[in-house]
């Protein structure tokens, strides 16, 4: 045996009566696994009966849904998640149970049964993620939708913070709570702007801040992780622990960008708020080229124009590059006015249009009802929801391939690989996702997060990605990931060691470790195996999963 795998194997030797019956040593080194039903060490009817009084008849046991195309309906179901697969990687399949938590002590009865049964462990709030981490079969899912509650803090002061701190504006959210929620409280309500993400339904405390976090003005606000200001978790003993910039420090620095489903269960976070702008604005339309040495002038002409006018706090959101020789601009702005933005525009003419909204109206249905009611799908089973019409064509999709990457600032002085790449594949290029021209505060603030510093220096994240819903047709898989792979190739090549945003990546990335989170990976382990020592929370790609097979269900230990 190579030593370091028989160090590793050492390391877990003071954990050996938390490990399965079926664990041993073989030659590539110890090998763990969780039970499946009908297996030794499965819990037996009695067993789960008596979780079920624990949690005084929450223990659910889900069903698979068939496609819905409405998120909040998805996450009505335990069984459901946003997206329903990945081509040769995962699908989309109910857990054999799920507590459906509605207090933290239904969170803690879950994590302790699930410990001494060595089972494996699921969580999920909203289900809004492209790598199945919130799914899986043989598995305990902790199901924290039912807790909703939002509360609005004049004034926060984070548990353990010395009489002299001075208290802020904040906004603390339940596990289950989603952005359209939170956004409804803090702006709708109370005339603050909370760092959350651009779709409606997306959690609030889930995978969007714990993985980092971009919204719609992150270059203004910051990223969801560095608005964080304290967690509440259940760690893997089943205690509960308040994790803030003054207790548990490095748990809490863990927590800002080190991925969720990874450290134990938050319950609640709470986020700081900001006073909100008077304005939220969008710049739409498309930008076109007669033939390809046209569009290749007219894509440098354009980043020179994203660099001098738009690399900064006040623009977001996205624009793409297609291989019809077509710029698609989806932009937003915060902090300027009508006229303002309208003059910045002005050299592109008639080709776009602007429109500019009162930001407290920015997440009030019936605002967008009156007013828009094209930019919108109104629930039909709930009039205060709604969900933007953009983002209809992913519910449900089940996706052939999703990758990115980040774009610093400096590439696109040279931006002729983004041609070439359209030439395979239209490149999304999401500039509210790199914090290249953000503003001072935004900074500072995310200099404390444990997210690859890469995101620091990025112009955007390019993010190239197909799918689809209902039927697939024959032989299109195949042929779109080849084409994708060969545009991320050259961006690739272009960018190396830019790394890529933790939330939204190939599920197939290799190097995962650095292209997620650069040079804190280590500090991140460290903190991995202090907080949770048995490797109770894992997922894939999460910090501390090498090892792990792609179901999640069995562990080996790696030469």
């Amino acid at each position: 045996m190579k030593r370091r795998t028989f160090l590793q194997g050492l390391a877990l030797l003071p954990l050996a009566r938390h490990l399965p019956a079926r664990a041993e040593s073989v030659s590539s080194g110890l090998i763990r696994s969780h039970p499946r039903p009908g297996e030794v060490g499965w819990p037996s009817d009695a067993e789960w009966s008596q979780l079920e009084r624990q949690v005084e008849g929450r223990l659910l046991r889900p069903s698979r849904v068939s496609t819905l195309d409405n998120p909040f309906l998805l996450q009505e179901h335990a069984g459901a998640t946003q997206s329903a697969g990945w081509t040769n990687a995962w699908e989309s399949r109910p857990s054999v149970y799920a507590v459906a938590a509605e207090s933290t002590a239904d969170v803690v009865a879950a994590v302790n049964f699930a410990r001494g049964h060595h089972l494996r462990v699921v969580i999920k709030g909203a289900g809004h993620d492209y790598l199945g981490r919130s799914s899986g079969q043989d598995a305990l899912l902790i199901w924290t939708h039912p807790m909703r509650e939002v509360t609005f803090h004049e004034s926060f002061r984070p548990a353990g913070a010395p009489a002299d701190h001075p208290p802020t504006s904040a906004v603390s959210v339940q596990a289950g709570a989603r952005w359209l929620e939170a956004y409804t409280v803090a702006t709708t309500k109370n005339n603050r702007y909370v760092q959350g993400g651009g779709c409606a339904s997306v959690g609030a405390a889930g995978g969007f801040p714990q993985g980092g976090g971009f919204g719609s003005f992150s270059k203004k606000f910051g990223t969801g992780a560095a608005g964080m200001l304290e967690a509440e978790i259940v760690t893997s003993d089943g205690k509960v622990l308040i994790a803030n910039a003054f207790q548990h420090s490095d748990l809490f620095w863990a927590l800002r960008g080190g991925g969720a489903s990874t450290y134990g269960v938050v319950t609640r976070l709470t986020l700081l708020t900001h006073p909100l702008p008077s304005t939220f604005g969008a710049v739409t339309g498309a930008l076109s080229a007669s033939n390809d040495e046209e569009f290749r002038t007219l894509v440098e002409r354009f980043c020179q124009f994203y660099r001098e006018k738009l690399n900064n706090e006040h623009w977001g959101e996205q624009f793409e590059i297609t291989p019809k020789n077509t710029i698609e601009i989806a932009m937003t702005f915060q902090g300027i006015s009508q006229s303002q933005a309208e003059k910045i525009w002005a050299p592109w003419g008639h080709q776009l249009s602007l429109l500019a909204i009162p930001a407290r109206d920015m997440w009030d249905p019936e605002y967008w009802k009156k007013h828009h009611p094209e930019n919108i799908i109104a629930d039909p089973t709930d009039s205060k929801r709604y969900w933007w019409a953009g983002n209809q064509a992913e519910i449900g999709k089940y996706w052939y391939t999703y990758q990115s990457r980040w774009i610093p600032l400096e590439a696109l002085a040279q931006p002729d690989f983004l041609y070439q790449a359209s030439r395979h594949w239209p490149v999304g290029m999401h500039m509210n996702k790199g914090l290249s021209g953000a503003s001072g505060e935004a900074l500072r603030r995310q200099a404390d997060t444990s997210m690859n510093p890469a995101a620091l220096k990025a112009a955007g994240l390019a993010i190239l990605a197909s799918g689809y819903t209902g039927t697939p047709v024959p032989g299109e898989a195949q042929e779109r990931i080849a084409r994708i792979e060969t545009a991320m190739r050259i961006l690739r090549e272009a960018c190396p060691n830019s790394g890529a945003y933790v939330n939204e990546a190939d599920y197939f990335e290799k190097d995962w470790q650095k292209t997620f989170w650069g040079d804190n990976y280590p500090r991140l382990l460290a903190i991995k195996r202090k907080y949770d020592p048995i490797g109770l929370f894992h997922c894939h790609h999460g910090v501390g999963s090498e090892g792990w097979s792609n179901d999640q269900m069995m562990w080996t230990a790696q030469d």
